[in-house]
């Protein structure tokens, strides 16, 4: 049973997603029949921490060894947490915790607090997509999940940026405590108990066109004929090449296919339709190509994990005009 849970700071933590933890399971919310949690700050490095808020410090009585005594330990992000080292009784203290059966939990960045303990070998984990490249660096034998809000390959979940870690808290009251507990937590946080979609609907992914010296005007050509058909034996007369040639060279320049190149350049546009204008949902299918609203939905689905109704509402509110 979740009862015990700490979070464990370091210098340069970021007061927001400490404020994450601290929401669900930090508060006494026993007169509404809720659990109320033996819940803890604790400071890895001295009892008075900086933030990455200028003026903002946190401190706290309470040192690592409540870590000992912890069900669940989370890991808030913080400032530089990619690039430092982290005390070795830190590290230490988590490995312990995960050998005897307690859970870790890391809110954006602070899972390289968890890879430095080495308790995301051979797992699976979420990260901020900004964070997702170094990450892998670091750590070749993390298979990092840069498109998900949260992973829970348990006793280690990790989460992805910010808001996320409160679907990963949520989550773990929902497997721990039932499904009518955390929806009556997020209920008093005025937030959904369960997000659909995951990070691919943030990630801005503009396509690189650096080094395409060969089919770099042929680029520019299918950037503004979205709406367009076209084959490879097309695109490829227009670079004057044979469309083997052409096809070996577009995946050189651009590293993917004219096929996946023009259909993430499609849902781009697909994207900044729904975030800017209020044009329907057959009007952007056929501006981008997509022809129909169902492929449009199908292909946006495929790309982001959300479909485009939704989209629209995360960006616009839910006054956003519908679909015709």
């Amino acid at each position: 049973m979740l009862q015990n849970v700490a979070a464990v700071l370091l210098d340069g933590v970021h007061p927001f997603e400490l404020g994450v933890v601290c929401e669900v399971f930090g508060i006494d919310r026993s007169d509404e029949d809720l659990p109320k949690y033996d819940f803890a700050v604790v400071s890895a490095e001295g009892p008075a921490l900086s933030t990455h808020v200028g003026g903002l410090s946190v401190s706290t009585p309470y040192g690592l060894d409540r870590l000992e005594e912890a069900d669940l330990i989370t890991v808030p992000a913080g400032s530089d947490y990619a690039r430092r080292e982290y005390p070795p009784e830190l590290l230490a203290a988590l490995r312990r915790a995960v050998d005897r059966g307690a859970r870790v939990l890391s809110v954006c960045s602070g899972v390289f607090v968890l890879g430095a303990a080495g308790l995301l070998d051979g797992r699976r984990c979420a990260v901020h997509w900004h964070h997702a490249e170094e990450l892998a660096r670091q750590y070749p034998t993390v298979a990092v999940s840069p498109d998900v809000l949260y992973v829970d390959e348990d006793p280690v979940i990790t989460s992805a940026g910010t808001a996320a870690g409160i679907d990963a808290c949520l989550h773990i009251v929902r497997k721990e405590q039932g499904p009518e507990v955390a929806n009556k937590i997020a209920r008093r946080m005025v937030v959904p108990p369960h997000r659909d979609g995951g990070q691919a609907q943030y990630i801005e992914r503009p396509l690189p066109r650096s080094s395409c010296d060969t089919v770099g005007e042929v680029l520019a050509w299918m950037e503004q004929h979205l709406d367009e058909e076209v084959t490879v034996d097309q695109l490829a007369a227009r670079a004057h090449m044979s469309p083997r040639t052409f096809a070996r060279r577009f995946q050189q320049e651009t590293g993917t296919t004219p096929y996946r190149w023009i259909l993430r350049q499609r849902v781009l546009l697909a994207q900044r339709l729904l975030e800017a204008t209020d044009e329907t949902m057959d009007s952007i299918a056929w501006r981008t190509g997509f022809g129909t609203a169902a492929a449009l939905r199908h292909q946006f689905v495929r790309a982001l994990g959300t479909t485009p109704h939704a989209y629209r509402r995360t960006f616009r509110g839910p006054d956003a005009v519908p679909a015709a």
